[in-house]
């Protein structure tokens, strides 16, 4: 066990060089639970892992703190999908070593947080947010095994409609 950071040697990377690259420079990743769509997270990258918070006042991430995988897929430079892993989950609690080192290194990276690092740590605490850890647990898909069409979910129904206006003229249009 790493005493440094509360890392088990079961959660030790277990990636491949092209899933370690994409993990170091994903700001963004699209985690799919339980074959349900996937979704764009924020993510950040430590120690050959993605931690995702999710919960009150963060993003939501439906099912993922309960979760013990998940489908985690990553873009390259180029801002299309390089690589789609398996990723095996496990939730940083509380009070745990883990989260004492963990948490604070997370909330130092999250973007527009409301006050210092530490109130964003208790805050997190407090509210039941979940740190995940998302690992590499499996072979990657990656080049031609990803599938070939775009992936994307069919618009959902809703009930908010916008109307439509007339287009905008910059003169007045006279008639004949």
């Amino acid at each position: 066990m790493r005493e440094d950071a509360g890392v088990t040697d079961e959660d030790a990377p277990g990636g491949t060089p092209l899933v370690d690259e994409a993990m170091k420079k994903a700001a963004v990743a699209w985690v799919s639970v339980a074959g349900g769509p996937a979704l764009a997270l924020w993510c950040a990258p430590l120690e050959g892992a993605l931690l995702v918070v999710s919960g009150p006042g963060e993003q939501a991430a439906p099912g993922l703190a309960d979760a013990t995988e998940a489908q985690v897929t990553l873009r390259g430079d180029h801002g299309g999908r390089i690589v789609t892993w398996p990723a095996r989950v496990s939730r940083l609690q509380p009070g745990t070593e883990a989260w004492e080192v963990t948490a604070p290194l997370v909330a130092a990276k999250r973007l527009n947080a409301p006050g210092p690092t530490a109130d964003l740590v208790a805050r997190w605490a407090a509210d039941g947010c979940a740190v995940n850890r998302l690992a590499p647990a499996g072979t990657p898909l990656a080049g031609t095994e990803l599938p070939a069409d775009a992936q994307a979910e069919p618009p959902r129904a809703t009930p908010a409609v916008r109307a439509t206006r007339k287009p905008f003229r910059l003169h007045r249009v006279r008639r004949r």
